[in-house]
């Protein structure tokens, strides 16, 4: 990574043409950025859409879930980490271990005989795709000079929109004219020369901490990852005796993480009561956690379901989880420059828009048109861009001023658990809504009304969790500047 500079350097000036940008000696360093944001942020479209190939040839229908739940694990993992480790080692050590990680995770899923060897990779390509995505947050703003940090989150945020397109069509290429292997294999490559490439630019561009860091918080962080994987091993066989128990272990394990995490002091991972509803900031927590584990079922099962029920080819389905994510992006781009004063509106509309979505695959995806799930994908994703960025800055601004950096650092993580809880339960669902045993189109079709049926009762959590952040019982918004 270049050290020509460093964000410290006090140039006020705002607007950086492109061109001066991408011809400076930091163009280099912006490339690297975008290479590790893009395995982190077309990986799990490139999965979803190899996902029914994957199943057809290795089996493991009951372990689907799986694939997202262990990949998000990984990455909260990693994204907690990811502080602790630049600031004792630098950038290009954890970094260049974080793309070799997830290049190793690539090279186990390519050659996995059985599904329980590929969700190993998975597991590494969680924790090392996480990584690669927070230590590149990280880079942004310790690599380049204050006047060129607008442009290079915008050249970032642009290319995770890109990422939604390509992903499915690099999947779907692979599954229609070689294997899934290689799309694994295709991935490995480029995560390898990323580690190569950082290992040879020599250079650690973040300052080692000279002083005592903050304690990894291992065992709180193993009590979260037991109880997703508990929850999610609840329904590889969905019995009373097997089901009951094992989710019932999880939830322990998630109320021990909690309590452990709220008497940690200075290191806690969340803020204080991060789910009471009658606070603000923990209503907004709630919601973002149900809102994600609602939404997850379109991305885990919603190109196995609709492959089963329509008989659409990988490419398509996969265009259909990325219509999400486009919307997503379009949606933000569109209402970004409303003013503060919409954050209410914008918030209680996005959410509402999220949850017709649900009702709108409950019908669609059983009944078709396939064009007609494609446009509740992008529904679902114009309703979180939407909401979005309000989200995060009315939830900032109405949190305490010593939670202000916690909150910031707890929003994806109380996303990313929502995914893989949410992807936990949808495959308990399904399993014993019949998915094991599906034969017909008929029988998907049972199978994805009972999988968008179970969402709701998290959206409505979400919408009802949404009154304390929006009509604000109890606080004043204050500047998020403040």
């Amino acid at each position: 990574m270049t050290d020509t500079g460093t964000c410290a350097e006090k140039d006020t000036e705002k607007f950086v043409p492109w061109g001066e940008f991408l011809g400076s000696p930091y163009a280099k360093s912006l490339a690297l950025v975008c290479l590790a944001v893009w395995l982190h942020a077309a990986d799990s479209l490139i999965v979803a859409t190899m996902l029914p190939s994957i199943v057809v040839e290795i089996g493991g229908t009951a372990l689907v879930g799986w694939s997202v739940s262990l990949y998000e694990i990984g990455s909260i993992v990693a994204g907690a980490a990811s502080a602790l480790l630049t600031m004792r080692f630098g950038l290009r050590a954890p970094m260049s271990m974080a793309a070799a990680l997830f290049g190793f995770g690539c090279i186990i899923s390519a050659v996995s005989p059985t599904m329980p060897v590929l969700l190993t990779g998975r597991a590494l390509q969680g924790l090392g795709g996480g990584g690669l995505m927070a230590m590149g947050f990280v880079a942004v703003g310790l690599i380049f000079p204050r006047r060129y940090i607008a442009r290079a989150i915008a050249a970032v945020s642009t290319l995770w929109g890109v990422s939604a397109f390509a992903g499915p069509m690099v999947g779907g290429f692979f599954v229609e004219y070689a294997t899934w292997r290689w799309g694994f294999a295709f991935f490995a490559g480029q995560a390898f020369a990323l580690a190569l490439w950082i290992v040879l630019r020599g250079h650690t561009s973040a300052p080692r901490s000279t002083g005592d860091a903050a304690e990894f918080p291992l065992r709180r962080l193993s009590l979260l990852c037991l109880a997703i994987v508990l929850v999610a091993f609840g329904g590889v066989e969905v019995s009373i005796l097997r089901t009951v128990p094992s989710v019932a272990a999880g939830l322990v394990c998630m109320i021990g993480f909690l309590w452990l995490d709220e008497r940690a002091g200075d290191t806690r991972l969340l803020p204080r009561r991060p789910f009471e509803l009658r606070r603000p900031v923990g209503a907004a927590l709630l919601m973002i956690l149900s809102m994600s584990m609602a939404t997850i079922a379109i991305t885990a099962f919603g190109p196995l379901l609709v492959t089963a029920i329509h008989g659409v080819s990988a490419l398509t389905a996969g265009y259909i989880v990325a219509c999400s994510s486009i919307g997503w992006t379009v949606m933000a781009i569109l209402v970004s420059g409303l003013p503060q004063r919409f954050d209410r509106l914008m918030i209680a509309l996005g959410m509402t828009v999220v949850t017709l979505s649900i009702l709108g695959f409950l019908y669609s995806v059983p009944n078709g048109p396939v064009w007609l799930i494609a446009v509740f994908a992008a529904i679902e994703g114009g309703g979180f861009g939407m909401a979005w960025t309000f989200i995060l800055g009315r939830t900032i601004a109405l949190a305490d001023a010593d939670e202000v950096q916690r909150v910031s650092a707890a929003i994806p993580t109380i996303q990313r658990l929502g995914y893989a809880l949410g992807a936990a339960y949808v495959g308990i669902v399904a399993n014993a809504s019949g998915l094991l045993t599906v034969e017909t189109a008929a029988d998907a079709a049972k199978v994805s009304r009972w999988v968008f049926v179970s969402c709701v009762p998290f959206a409505v959590i979400g919408l009802i969790a949404m009154g304390p952040l929006v009509l604000d019982w109890r606080t004043k918004s204050r500047p998020i500047s403040e």
